[in-house]
């Protein structure tokens, strides 16, 4: 029988390649941005590309540090530009070297979308049969998380 895998292992193999392409070496810096530079700041801002510069041709030296292109709601802009060194020494601190030297800010919206999409609709008889289909499982959150499930598929989308 195939062994279980973590859904971040799965999910880093799916758009580890396009975070490869903004200079990320993994996922893992979305993920701990709010451990990173805090709940507040996580909501307005968002590491968006970390560009690293030419390599020097001698092995030996030390890598040198990139540059942190965050995307940050423009009211928040002038606070995050202050607190740059705060938040370049915990990124560092964070991965155990100093992997970023400076942070660059571009003003943008993070995290909303312009219009929220309209809710699908689901037929009373489509209905019926996802919550027989559920009612036969014992364990509580399991039968509710199926019938959510369940709910969004049959669900129909709505005309635009």
């Amino acid at each position: 029988m195939a062994r279980v895998k973590p859904l971040a292992d799965l999910i880093e193999g799916c758009i580890g390649p396009a975070f490869a392409a903004q200079g990320f070496a993994s996922t893992d810096i979305l993920a701990a941005w709010p451990d990173i530079v805090g709940e507040r700041l996580a909501r307005v801002c968002r590491p968006s590309k970390l560009e690293w510069p030419r390599r020097r041709r001698k092995a030996e030296d030390a890598p040198d540090s990139g540059t942190l292109v965050v995307r940050v709601e423009g009211v928040f802009a002038i606070e995050l530009q202050h607190l740059a060194p705060v938040v370049i020494q915990r990124i560092n601190a964070h991965y155990g070297w100093a992997c970023v030297g400076r942070l660059v800010l571009q003003q943008d919206r993070v995290g909303r979308t312009a219009r929220r999409a309209a809710e699908a609709t689901v037929d009373p008889a489509r209905r019926g049969e996802v919550a027989l289909a559920v009612s036969r499982i014992e364990h509580d959150g399991l039968r509710e998380a199926l019938d959510r499930l369940g709910l969004a598929i049959v669900a129909t989308a709505p005309k635009r």
